[in-house]
């Protein structure tokens, strides 16, 4: 893969007007409904697939990506949201009821360059980076050999009824199962399996979704309860703590109804983790994969394939070091 992935769609209209809290961002609620909606256009090769609220891009050789901007994740409870533009850059800027802000820093082909916490106070926590280096999105996918697993498998992989909560905790703070030789960007870690792999993960699979639904129902969502206080606990810990969420399913239905689906799952899951439990919403971040990695090699209907996966990954991000990323140009010393 050499060619960008298109930008994610510009944020709905509702996350740039402040909303009440517990307010939520009203539409389709099923994948039946986009389907009527799609815009399909050649772009370099690759077909591209616009429905709301995501961009989907198939590759000649049939695999396919998805994105979504996160900024309506980030609208709950917001007192207020400011659009802010500088230059080349783009701020969106959530101020919730306390005074604090979650800045989200895109460049003007919309990719994240930077997502800030600031206190009422005025200091500033970087929790996200891909400001450094050079600016050239085409090279996201990076090609690496499997990691070589030195650990038991079971915890490699935990299987999130069979985990205790301190299992649950441990797996969140693990470190990476290979050395990091780099630091990298989101969209590496996003789309280059290989990278992604080298960090331990947790499978939440017993999350019922209705058919073709990405709505978690009410008795499902305290299932969510254990995965929380971890977070929770780990973020307490490094407020700079970066989790990326799953969402996978089966091989029953088309490619690009599963992609878009696991994609609206792994946010659904997201958002229900800092609605109900308080989980900081800007430690989190969300990707679906559809059908392309399944844990039970089944063409057919298989609860397992039907996941949310949690996984961290500060140390991807961080290139494995302590230490905070430098500051990008011009930004004030960080505290």
């Amino acid at each position: 893969m050499t060619a960008p992935i298109p930008a994610a769609p510009p944020p709905s209209p509702q996350a740039l007007t402040p909303i009440p809290q517990g307010a939520a961002p009203q539409g389709p609620r099923n994948i039946s409904d986009f389907r009527s909606q799609r815009r399909e256009v050649q772009q370099n090769g690759r077909i591209v697939i616009t429905e709301p609220g995501r961009v989907i891009v198939r590759d000649p050789g049939g695999q396919e990506f998805i994105r979504h901007n996160e900024v309506d994740r980030f609208r709950y409870g917001a007192r207020d949201i400011r659009v802010d533009d500088r230059g080349d850059e783009r701020r969106t800027i959530v101020i919730r009821p306390d005074g604090s802000e979650i800045i989200n820093v895109t460049d003007r082909d919309g990719q994240l360059l930077r997502r800030i916490r600031r206190d009422r106070d005025g200091r500033e926590i970087i929790i996200i980076d891909n400001s450094y280096g050079p600016r050239d999105r085409a090279n996201f996918y990076v090609d690496l050999p499997p990691p070589v697993i030195r650990i038991p498998r079971d915890r490699y992989i935990v299987d999130y009824d069979d985990a205790s909560p301190e299992l649950i905790y441990e797996t969140l703070e693990a470190p990476p199962v290979e050395r990091i030789e780099r630091r990298y960007s989101m969209d590496e870690i996003r789309y280059s399996p290989a990278v992604r792999q080298r960090m331990p993960s947790i499978d939440l699979n017993t999350i019922n979704f209705d058919t073709g639904s990405w709505d978690i129902p009410p008795d499902q969502a305290a299932k969510l309860q254990v995965i929380a206080d971890g977070l929770n606990r780990a973020i307490q810990r490094n407020p700079r703590e970066v989790f990326l969420i799953e969402g996978h399913t089966d091989a029953v239905g088309n490619d690009t109804d599963n992609l878009s689906l696991s994609d609206r799952r792994a946010e659904a899951a997201a958002t229900l983790l800092t609605q109900q439990f308080g989980v900081p919403a800007e430690n989190l971040t969300s990707q679906g994969y559809g059908e392309q990695y399944l844990k039970i090699p089944t063409q057919g209907p298989e609860r397992q394939n039907r996941r949310v996966t949690v996984r961290r990954i500060t140390p991807l991000l961080n290139g494995g070091q302590a230490s905070l990323p430098p500051p990008p140009p011009g930004a004030a010393p960080r505290r």
